[in-house]
This record gives C-alpha cells, sequence and structure tokens, in this order.
C-alpha cells in the first residue's frame, strides 16, 4: 500500500480512535493495537514545536519492530457544532520525487525523438519530442503495440521490421526514411537508429530508438541534387524550345505540381529585345508540364500568345528581376487564379487545391527573356525562401542556356542567310554541260560551315566548275567562303589556266590569315576544286588544293575517282599545285563534292569512295534526280559537315559548228579572213550577223598581224552565242584607250566592245587569244 493512503484518527485527549490498513502497513501495528492507545506512545521522538504549530512537519515513529520510521504527516482538525476542535485526521505525506539523474534529464529533454520498446514492440517509455511527434501523452502509448498507433503505410512497417530485427539479433539498427507522423502534417526525412537494451547475461529485454528529424537536411541535399541535374540536364541541345522542355520536366514532380516557361515574343524571333516591361507584357507559352498526362490545367496552349495585367505574379517577377512568391488567400494570387480559370474554364477541376506558387524572371547577361512559374497542389507545402533561392538558381542556369540557344539560332540562321545569298541561285546558261546541284547545311551543334561550288562561263564556250570547303563553322566561315567565292569568279575572268588560279587563290588566304600585326592565324584555311571543260576539244583540266578528287563516270557506266594530286590546302603557302588534263567522251558525268559527303567519324574514306562510285551509275531519270539518289546512298546518317554536291555532264560542239583558219601575218590576208568567215555565216544561216562580224574579224586580224607575233588562226564557234576568236604567238594583251580626234588608229578595240556583248583576251601556252561574242536569236 502507497504511504498516500496511511491515515489515522485521535481525538482531542490524542487517543487513537482510527486507523486505517495503510497505517498498518507502514507501521506494523494492526488496527486493535493501536486503537485506543496514546499517539505519544507510537512516536520514537517527540515533534518539534514548528510542526505542531503547523500542524504539519516531519514526525520519528516507531516501528512495530521498534525501528524508527521517519515520515511526513499533516494534521487535518475535526471540528465540533462550537467550531473547537473534536479530533484531527493524520495522515501520511508521499515523499517528494527524487532529484532525476542526468540520464533522465538527457532522456527527457533530448531534441530528438527518444523511445524504448520492450522486445514485443510495446511502448515502455517515450521523451517530450517523441509524444509530440505522435501528438499524444505518454502514458497513453505505454503498454501499446506499436502498429495500434500509426497508419498501416510501408514506412510504419518498415518501423516494425527493425524494431523485431534488433530485438532477435541484438544487434543495432540505422537507416533513414522519408515518413509522416499522426502529429505532423506532410512527411519528414528521420535519421533513425536502434539499439538493443541487454540484461547482466547480454540477452536483448528492450529496444531503444532515436530518430533525427533530418527534414532540413534533406531538402538541402534534394536541392543541390536538383542543381546537379540542371547542370547536366538542362541545355544537351542549342534549341530554345527544348531547352525550356528540359526546366519543366526537371521541376516537375519534385519541386512543382505544374511548371510553365513563358518567353517574351522577340526571343523566338529576328527582333532586339524592348528597352522596357512597360504595362501589360505578352508572353508565348514555349513548354509546360504536370502530374497528370496532357496537362490539362494549363490555361494557354503551347505556343499560345497569352497578356499578363501588371499585378500578375509573372509580371512582378519579369519587373522586379527576382523570384515572386504568392499564397492562398493572397489578393495576387486570388485574381491569377481567377484569370487562369476565367481563360480557361474547363481546366477549372485540374486547379482544385492551387495553394502556392512561385514566378521567377529567366535573365542572361543582363537580358530579360521570359518568365518560368510553377505551382503546387498536391504538395502540402508552400513555397518558402529557400524555394525562392533554388528557383533563382535553376532559371538562371536555364536562362543562359535558353540564350545560348537563341544566339546560335540567330547565328545560324544568318550563316545560312549569308551562305545563301553568296551560293549561285539560278546556274548561268551555257552550252558545255548540263548541271545539277546541292546544298545540304551541317545540323551540327558546331554550326554552318563554309561549303561552296560555283558554274562560270568561260570565254570559247568553256566553263568552270569549282567547289570548295572553308575550314570552321559559323558566321567567320561563311564570310571567308563570300571572299573565296568572289576571288575565283574574279581569277576565272581573267581566264588563268587551273594550277595558277589556285596560286593565286592561295596567296588571298595566306594575306587573310595574316591579321594586322602579323601573327599567322592557324585556323584560317580552305580546300578548293577548280575544273575547265572546253566542249570545242572535249577537254577537262583540273587542280585541287587539299580536296577530295572528283568522281567520273563515262557513258558506258565505268565510274572511277580521278586520279590526280590532291595539292595542299590554300592558305599552307609556298607549295605548287599540279593540273591533270583529261578527254572525255560526250555524257561523261563529272562529281564534285566536299568533305562533308564521303567523311564521317566511324566511316571509312576509300570505302565511301567506293560507294560514291557505285551510287553514281545508278539509273536516275534526270541528273537532279541522280543528285538526290547520290545523297540518300553516300550521305552519312547525321552528317556533322556541309554537304555540296555538283554533278556535271558534259556536252560536246561538233565539228560542224565550228570554224578554224589559219592566217598568213599580211595585211592582204585580212580580206581573204572577212570572207571566209562570211561564207561560214551563210552556210549557218546567220547572214543577219554578217556585217558585225566582218567588221570584229577585221579588227581582231588585223591587230594580230600589226602588233602580235605568227602563228595566226582565227576561228567561229557557233554557240549559244557567236564567238569569234583570234590568236597569235604574242603574249601581250590589247587594251582599250581613247583615241584623240586626229588619232589615225586606237579606234578598233573600241568598236568591238561597243557591237559584241562582251569580248576579253586569254593566256594560252603558245601566246594569245581575243575573243568577241554576238548574242544570237532564240532558236
Amino acid at each position: 500500500m502507497e504511504q498516500a493512503s496511511a491515515a489515522a484518527v485521535i481525538d482531542a485527549r490524542g487517543i487513537v480512535t482510527g486507523w486505517s490498513e495503510g497505517a498498518r502497513t507502514l507501521t506494523g501495528y494492526p488496527a486493535e493495537e493501536a486503537v485506543g492507545r496514546s499517539v505519544g506512545a507510537l512516536l520514537a521522538q517527540p515533534p518539534s514545536a514548528a510542526s505542531v504549530a503547523a500542524l504539519a512537519g516531519p514526525v520519528v515513529l516507531r516501528h512495530r519492530d521498534g525501528s524508527p520510521l521517519g515520515i511526513d504527516v499533516r494534521a487535518s482538525a475535526m471540528l465540533g457544532a462550537d467550531g473547537t476542535p473534536q479530533g484531527y485526521v493524520l495522515t501520511v505525506e508521499p515523499p517528494a520525487p527524487p532529484a532525476p539523474t542526468l540520464a533522465e534529464q538527457a532522456f527527457e529533454q533530448a531534441s530528438m525523438s527518444l523511445s524504448v520498446f520492450d522486445t514485443q514492440q510495446r511502448y515502455l517509455r517515450l521523451n517530450d519530442v517523441a509524444c509530440r511527434v505522435m501528438g499524444v501523452p505518454e502514458d497513453v502509448l505505454i503498454g501499446r503495440f506499436f502498429p495500434e498507433s500509426v497508419e498501416d503505410a510501408e514506412h510504419s512497417r518498415g518501423f516494425l521490421r527493425n524494431l523485431r530485427l534488433v530485438a532477435e539479433t541484438g544487434r543495432p539498427v540505422r537507416y533513414d526514411s522519408w515518413a509522416g507522423a499522426p502529429a505532423l502534417n506532410r512527411e519528414h526525412a528521420w535519421s533513425i537508429e536502434m539499439w538493443p537494451l541487454k540484461d547482466a547475461s547480454g540477452e536483448p529485454t528492450a529496444v531503444a530508438l532515436a530518430a533525427f528529424d533530418s527534414t532540413e537536411q534533406y531538402l538541402a541535399r534534394q536541392r543541390l541534387a536538383l542543381l546537379n541535374e540542371a547542370a547536366a540536364g538542362i541545355g544537351t541541345t542549342l534549341d530554345v524550345v527544348r531547352t525550356a522542355e528540359e526546366l519543366v520536366e526537371l521541376l516537375v514532380p519534385r519541386y512543382a505540381d505544374f511548371a510553365s516557361v513563358d518567353l517574351l515574343p522577340w526571343v523566338l524571333g529576328a527582333d532586339e529585345p524592348p528597352a522596357a516591361l512597360d504595362g501589360e507584357i505578352v508572353l508565348r507559352r514555349v513548354a509546360h508540364g504536370s502530374l497528370e498526362e496532357g496537362t490539362p490545367g494549363a490555361a494557354v496552349h503551347l505556343g499560345q500568345m497569352d497578356s499578363h495585367p501588371p499585378s500578375s505574379p509573372p509580371v512582378q517577377a519579369l519587373r522586379e528581376g527576382r523570384a515572386v512568391r504568392s499564397q492562398a488567400g493572397e489578393p495576387d494570387f486570388v485574381r491569377w487564379v481567377e484569370d487562369r480559370n476565367a481563360r480557361s474554364p474547363e481546366g477549372r477541376s485540374h486547379r482544385e487545391g492551387v495553394h502556392s506558387m512561385i514566378a521567377v524572371p529567366l535573365r542572361a547577361r543582363g537580358t530579360t527573356l521570359g518568365v518560368a512559374v510553377a505551382v503546387r497542389m498536391a504538395h502540402p507545402d508552400d513555397y518558402a525562401a529557400d524555394d525562392a533561392v533554388l528557383a533563382e538558381e535553376l532559371a538562371s542556369r536555364a536562362a543562359v542556356c535558353i540564350d545560348n540557344a537563341r544566339r546560335f539560332a540567330r547565328e545560324r540562321s544568318t550563316a545560312l542567310a549569308l551562305q545563301h545569298s553568296l551560293l549561285p541561285r539560278g546556274l548561268p546558261g551555257q552550252a558545255a554541260v548540263e548541271v545539277a546541284h546541292r546544298y545540304l547545311p551541317s545540323g551540327s551543334l558546331a554550326g554552318i560551315g563554309g561549303d561552296w561550288f560555283d558554274v562560270i562561263p568561260l570565254s570559247g564556250s568553256r566553263v568552270a566548275l569549282v567547289v570548295g570547303d572553308v575550314v570552321g563553322h559559323g558566321i567567320p566561315s561563311s564570310a571567308t567562303m563570300g571572299r573565296l567565292c568572289t576571288a575565283v569568279r574574279t581569277l576565272a575572268d581573267v581566264d588563268l589556266p587551273p594550277d595558277e588560279l589556285l596560286t593565286h587563290l592561295d596567296d588571298l588566304v595566306t594575306h587573310l590569315a595574316t591579321d594586322d600585326t602579323g601573327d599567322e592565324v592557324a585556323e584560317l584555311g580552305a580546300t578548293c576544286l577548280y575544273a575547265v571543260y572546253d566542249p570545242v576539244s572535249r577537254r577537262l583540266t583540273m587542280a585541287a588544293a587539299g580536296h577530295p578528287p572528283p568522281a567520273l563516270v563515262l557513258p558506258d557506266g565505268t565510274a572511277s575517282l580521278v586520279a590526280m594530286t590532291a595539292g595542299p590546302p590554300l592558305g599552307v603557302g609556298g607549295l605548287p599545285f599540279e593540273a591533270v588534263e583529261l578527254e572525255l567522251p560526250e555524257g561523261s558525268t563529272v562529281a564534285l563534292y566536299t568533305d562533308g559527303l564521303i567523311e564521317d567519324r566511324d566511316r571509312d574514306v576509300d570505302h565511301a569512295g567506293v560507294e560514291l562510285c557505285r551510287a553514281l551509275t545508278a539509273s536516275a531519270e534526270s541528273l537532279d534526280a541522280l543528285c538526290d539518289s547520290v545523297l540518300k546512298a553516300v550521305m552519312p546518317e547525321e552528317p556533322s559537315d556541309d554537304v555540296a554536291l555538283l554533278l556535271a555532264r558534259t556536252r560536246a560542239l561538233g565539228a560542224d559548228r565550228v570554224a578554224t583558219w589559219d592566217i598568213e601575218p599580211d595585211p592582204s590576208h585580212v580580206a581573204g579572213a572577212r570572207q571566209a568567215a562570211t561564207e561560214q555565216l551563210t552556210a549557218w544561216g546567220l547572214d543577219e550577223e554578217a556585217f558585225v562580224t566582218e567588221l570584229v574579224v577585221s579588227e581582231l586580224v588585223t591587230n594580230a598581224i600589226r602588233y602580235g607575233v605568227p602563228p595566226i588562226q582565227l576561228r567561229l564557234i557557233r554557240d549559244r552565242a557567236l564567238i569569234c576568236e583570234v590568236s597569235d604567238g604574242s603574249s601581250t594583251s590589247p587594251h582599250l584607250r581613247r583615241a584623240h580626234v586626229y588619232d589615225e588608229g586606237g579606234r578598233g578595240l573600241l568598236l568591238v566592245a561597243q557591237l559584241t556583248q562582251r569580248w576579253g583576251s586569254r593566256q594560252t601556252g603558245g601566246g594569245k587569244t581575243i575573243w568577241a561574242e554576238q548574242p544570237l536569236p532564240p532558236r
């Protein structure tokens, strides 16, 4: 019996008149021995005067076995009708609890949840933190089986398994868990350690556990992991829309239940950014995503423009340049949700439970590109300050990637436009070859390359075929390509042989590759193949500067790569270029191309050359169709460089369209030359051209006899134009000059220039040739 139940009654004389069972247990005296005796007989020593006066205090009893017994007694007076004490009820005060030990204080005052279970997983002890987590006092849980106090969830079953494991094995267990608790409105991260309490024999008698709430540390690790994923997962392509999609995929579902990315319209166009963002701001939706497939809660469709009022969180974020948080109940938040519901009523049900949002601007290099919005519905927590910091960091990384993609797209578009403006749109009319061509810009991240091709009509019905490739990618390569393309046309107009033309072009590239300080710029270089075809002689002369050799398909179907010396690339300087000359039957096909057609990282170039020759022999309805089939058969699936392909099918001018005369170096033979030319025009049915032709022949032959060196030759070529050529052994080229009033000569070439469509001169192996072209009526 507890001491608090020990009680006795004494009368006014101090005689015991009542004795409880608790008093018997306390003193050893049964009631029959105590009742009737004086209370003083039961005392080992008299009480102090202070205790008597206070009717309470320490008293020393004499136990029935003779030993002293110290107790605290309180006396309560029993008053009679007249108000005087008629007796007293004596009760024993329970002893003051002992001061808690340091271990007990540490258990109760610990900042983590501490609990003790028996080996049957019943509660034995809980500290204050554990009681707060469970939401009930300790005495409610003592003796209860653990599963009866929690929900039936996987984390609860795992907790129980570990309790049993420790009780059965006697070994401690430590693990981390993401779980809820009865008194918590959200899940927390817990670091849990369980260990056995053993008796003297080493057998487990209970299981103690400590659960540390590591939610903040867990969330910090999650935020860091999200940032690491952003570094690796955002910006994998140089595509603006795909980069925005990668940001949304990162945010949902770990950071948001719904996320969207809206960009200012100029980002996806060619306009410059606005000076200021005033009034309502129009944004274009480029990406969004949610927990629900298809994102039915989106009020704005992908690609759609949306106007945002100044009070909306997205506009506030754009203008303030920082993350703006808004929670349920706030006026701006309420207006924003109402606007979304009004704009898209069909998605209202998918927006129920929206309680927090955050809008963060996408800014890169001081330029605002758009805004990202994240919304929480199922996620229980509102966005906090740490979430805003994370959002700004993620948005900053995404914005840089979006800006990189924007800049790449703009540079690619500019380079492509520049390149297309420099490449021949419609090939010039000429009768020497039938041509077809294809140019495919690279889709690689390196950008547009510097590949180009050209078909240049030359004098004497000849034609120049050119293909080249500038080292590098982007606008600089396109600009260099433009320079080289112009230079080739200029040098071709001078009618230089292929090897000499490449020598001059090499000097130009070397000059371009040297900056103002005289330092060499090693990365500037190019390759080029220049070929000249003469339909009269059916000869093809070509030279290469580090370029792949052309492929040749003869009319009998035989295909091969032309054996020629590639020569050094342009820009190396100081090395010669070698020309090769072939005589081709009419109907031969020559294929000029850039290395992007046959070269690839995992491809053998020799094998690719064989594939090219095989593809060129395939039957095709036209030369254009052959271009397409060659690209399909030979080009890599994902070419890493630009591809240029130029096909030329040769034609020949027969002897019936060419007339040649050797002229004696005597002025008296000029009249005979005029007569021979007139008769040939009559045979061709070109009598209407006789007058001009006589003047041209007379002037050119006279000049050759007067200023030139034998042998002298006259040649007429009937092609799309009537061409008159006079050759002699001198290398001195004539030039126009203004004759004075009294000069007897100097007007001949001026007349030729005025009467013909164009004229010029070219150097030959044995001297020079002066030529002039007259237009012919269409046939």
